[in-house]
C-alpha cells in the first residue's frame, strides 16, 4: 500500500493497517503525535480502530524538545 507520508510517497508494508501501527512502525507510539489523515484531525482515541486506505494522505506532527 501506498499512502502519502508528510507530502511525499511512502510504501508500506501490508502488516500496516491503522494508525495506531503506523505510529509503532516509525517508533512514535510513546510520543505525543498529531495525526492528520485526509485532512481531518484525528482523535488519540481512534488510533487503533482508524484503518489506512490505499492512496490516504498522513501528516504527523510531533514535538522534540531542546534547548
Amino acid at each position: 500500500m501506498t499512502i502519502q507520508l508528510n507530502g511525499r510517497q511512502q510504501e508500506l508494508s501490508g502488516e500496516i493497517k491503522t494508525i495506531a501501527q503506523l505510529l509503532a512502525s516509525l517508533s512514535l507510539e510513546n510520543r505525543i503525535v498529531i495525526v492528520e489523515l485526509n485532512k481531518e484531525v484525528i482523535n488519540k482515541a481512534a488510533y487503533t480502530d482508524q484503518p489506512i486506505k490505499d492512496g490516504d494522505q498522513v501528516e504527523l506532527i510531533h514535538f522534540v524538545g531542546g534547548g
